[in-house]
């Protein structure tokens, strides 16, 4: 499974250069099986009006996920059936078709929860025989939300993380790969999100091991990619079975 990230900048209320931009770093790693963007990638987290972009962005994710052949992964402002805004990540297929995720850790600290609506669903998606467990960013604060019940093989994280917390960004990474036996797929946008914040980007693919496979330079746009090993991946699993040890829990949510 090739997996692509995506680095890309934000042009504050330009998203038509946005989207052209983060298109061509996608172009830069032909015939990936599935392109990773960040958090809120064609508008910046918290942007005003951000929401009102949410159906065009989905059918520029539609439109390159049919062009390249692959699945297309990303976080957009939208609202619900209910009319309720939502920090909602896409995994979009060739065909057009998609599963998603809204985001369960509101980041409270910046006002999301004062705008956006939570979710409580847990959203795994198979794609070429890889599971992939679907977070986002504050998602990464929570070990428990994320734990390995033997249903996945990589989490996808895509975030607005900022340059302030990036060594954090680094550490947790690492350790849902390590206590999670799996891979752990973080994507994060690069540069000043509308003077709010700045980013570092430091986007990567980490292994089981926590060795890092790939990773986007800090600072800048860009896009990067590497193979994930399943047959690997198993034999580690088989070799040093961490989660068949693993403590037995439910969680519920209101």
């Amino acid at each position: 499974m090739k997996i692509a990230i995506i680095q890309n900048c934000i042009r504050t209320q330009q998203l038509e250069w946005t989207l052209e931009f983060a298109a061509d770093l996608m172009n830069r790693q032909p015939e990936a099986d599935l392109y990773v963007l960040p958090e809120m990638f064609a508008t910046g987290f918290m942007t005003e009006g951000a929401v009102e972009h949410g159906s065009i962005i989905l059918r520029w994710m539609q439109h390159q996920a049919s062009r390249l052949d692959a699945a297309v992964a990303g976080s957009i402002a939208i609202h619900d059936e209910k009319q309720q805004m939502r920090n909602r990540l896409f995994f979009v297929r060739p065909d057009g078709t998609y599963d998603y995720y809204d985001k369960h850790h509101l980041f409270g600290y910046a006002g999301e929860t004062d705008t956006y609506v939570a979710g409580n669903r847990r959203m795994i998606v198979e794609w070429r025989g890889v599971r992939f467990l679907l977070q986002v960013c504050y998602d990464l604060r929570f070990p428990v939300f994320s734990r390995n019940r033997g249903d996945y093989d990589a989490i996808i994280y895509v975030a607005n993380w900022p340059l302030s917390r990036s060594e954090v960004w680094h550490t947790l990474l690492r350790a849902r790969a390590l206590e999670n036996q799996c891979f752990v797929i973080g994507t994060n946008i690069s540069g000043d999100d509308a003077g709010i914040c700045e980013h570092a980007g430091d986007s990567a693919i980490v292994d089981a091991y926590g060795r890092t496979l790939a990773q986007c330079l800090p600072g800048k746009a860009e896009s990067a990619v590497a193979v994930l090993d399943m047959e690997s991946l198993e034999r580690f699993r088989i070799k040093f079975p961490v989660l068949a040890d693993a403590d037995e829990f439910t969680v519920f949510y209101q």
